[in-house]
């Protein structure tokens, strides 16, 4: 084994726990990243492009017939084979955790149609499932079986929230163990079939499950209910006849008491398993060969590669398997650094230089990689802004697509999730869509005051009608606080004044003339 550091180029803030890596045609891709995507990679997946120790990540695109797929991380993932050519495969990806906190119920399927030098392109289809549908969950695997010319998806295990009936303020997040059934998924038929064995008593989550014909092996795994890292090694197998598939279980010796553990295929009977944890506090520094030949499963102790002191010391580490013998794991960087949520990672090659070559690899191997889930205790994490914008032609296979979140705008200042006024109260850890043209972000109008800025229409009080209005008609609007201040401001409308006719003069009556006696008399009637 080798174990060789890289660097990452100005994005290893999107590399946290929990991420997936998809390998197809020996290309990696990176999928899984924190937060929401942003305009640069709106559809989140990256290639990984990994030269002279460095790795840069470079956007894919997805076709037009696709489905969105939103960022997961702690999915259960697996490849699955095509039927007719064995070189076409596409991988099955169902649950985990979004950028939001929620957790996923819905299965994709994704694969690569389209590849050239300077553009790739992925299509995402959703598939709909009926019978006994698996809850919401992470922490779990999906592997695919195959049996009598048959071939059946299984998946077990992970973590889901505590049921609304069940929640209190204070435990609102909190995360419960799932049922131990194993669920049995047709995607031809699309239907799903839930099995509850005598041998699975607890349930697991982070657990590494290795598949291989119609039988698979499950290892290591942790339980809330009991706060343990089971010693068992459980064998699954399925039988798929013309009638009703038959699923037992049986407990092996040999398992080893692992959590959050990486495998990785070497060849098409071996396997490495690497890291993890034996308590919360305690990494698993050695590392294990697994064997699976004539339905029988070997583990023996293999020799590990030399730790450097920095993964030697540190509290958790986290990774996954990028295919053909290799693993990329991570460890939390210094807090002195200038990105706080950077991090340091390594490339660990668990097969020789003369054995790195293209092989076919027909067993199917899935592992929930990734340290305990840190997030359990916090109610929501950072996230950042999601934008469909992006041109076709702004992919370049040399430097200009590579990701740098330095190109991007400041979120805080100039995206959808600003304060955008005294009484705002869009969140983005709580926000929901209001208006049906809502989808990843909310709505936003500009007012026309002065230099112009962005309200949200929701904090505007705006009806679904008038907002569609507004969008439609070129007028210029006024958020609340300037709308009074416009009207003020706005030169008044000239008033044509009314012609009155001029008003007659009051006529004047003639004075009386009274005499000097008639004088004398009246005042002389008036003091009597």
């Amino acid at each position: 084994m080798s174990l060789q550091m890289v660097s990452t180029v100005s994005n290893s803030s999107l590399l946290q726990p929990g991420f997936s890596l998809l390998n197809f045609d020996g290309h990696v891709f990176f999928f899984g990243q924190k937060g929401w995507p942003k305009r640069s990679c709106p559809t989140g997946v990256f290639l990984l492009d990994i030269k002279q120790n460095e790795i840069k990540m470079k956007p894919v695109f997805f076709s037009k017939d696709s489905c969105y797929l939103p960022p997961l991380r702690y999915p259960a993932l697996c490849r699955l084979r095509s039927d007719a050519r064995d070189d076409e495969y596409q991988y099955i990806i169902h649950g985990g955790k979004t950028p939001n906190n929620d957790l996923s119920d819905k299965i994709y399927f994704i694969s690569l149609v389209s590849k050239t030098s300077k553009k790739m392109t992925f299509q995402c289809i959703e598939k709909d499932l009926g019978g006994d549908v698996p809850e919401a969950r992470y922490g779990h695997t999906i592997n695919v079986v195959h049996s009598q010319g048959k071939s059946m998806s299984v998946l077990f295990g992970g973590r889901s929230y505590t049921p609304l009936a069940q929640r209190t303020t204070e435990t609102w997040n909190s995360v419960v163990d799932c049922l131990p059934s194993v669920f049995l998924i047709d995607f031809e038929f699309g239907c799903c079939t839930s099995y509850i064995l005598p041998e699975l008593q607890d349930g697991l989550s982070f657990h590494v499950s290795i598949a291989k014909d119609d039988t698979i092996y499950i290892l290591g795994g942790h339980s809330l209910q009991n706060d343990t890292r089971s010693p068992n090694l459980y064998k699954l197998k399925i039988d798929l006849p013309l009638g009703s598939p038959a699923v037992t279980c049986t407990v092996l010796p040999g398992g080893i008491s692992v959590s959050s553990a990486i495998v990785t295929q070497i060849s098409d009977t071996e396997f490495v398993l690497v890291g993890g944890y034996h308590s919360d506090n305690q990494k698993r520094l050695a590392c294990n060969t697994i064997v699976l030949e004539d339905s029988k499963i070997e583990i023996v102790e293999s020799v590990g590669p030399e730790w450097t002191p920095d993964i030697k010391h540190c509290r958790m580490w986290f990774g996954c398997d990028m295919g053909k013998g290799s693993v990329l794991l991570g460890i939390p960087g210094a807090n002195k650094q200038i990105i706080p949520d950077a991090n340091y990672f390594y490339i660990l090659r668990c097969k020789g230089a003369e054995e790195d070559k293209e092989e076919e690899l027909i067993t199917q191997t899935c592992s929930q990689t990734s340290s305990e889930d840190p997030g359990d205790s916090t109610p929501f994490e950072d996230s950042e802004e999601f934008c469909f914008s992006a041109e076709a032609n702004s992919f370049d296979a040399d430097n200009a697509d590579t990701y740098n979140e330095d190109d991007e705008d400041d979120e805080s200042e100039t995206g959808y999730w600003i304060t955008c006024c005294a009484s705002c109260n869009i969140d983005i850890n709580t926000w929901v869509p209001f208006y049906s043209t809502e989808l990843n972000k909310p709505a936003m109008i500009l007012c026309s005051s002065g230099a112009g800025h962005w309200v949200h229409a929701q904090c505007m009080d705006l009806s679904e009608t008038m907002l569609l209005r507004l969008s439609e008609a070129n007028v210029k609007y006024f958020c609340n606080k300037h709308v009074d201040l416009n009207k003020g401001l706005q030169t008044p409308q000239k008033v044509m004044c009314l012609k009155k006719p001029p008003m007659k003069p009051l006529r004047k009556k003639k004075a009386m003339k009274l005499s000097t006696s008639t004088k004398k008399s009246f005042l002389r009637r008036l003091f009597e």
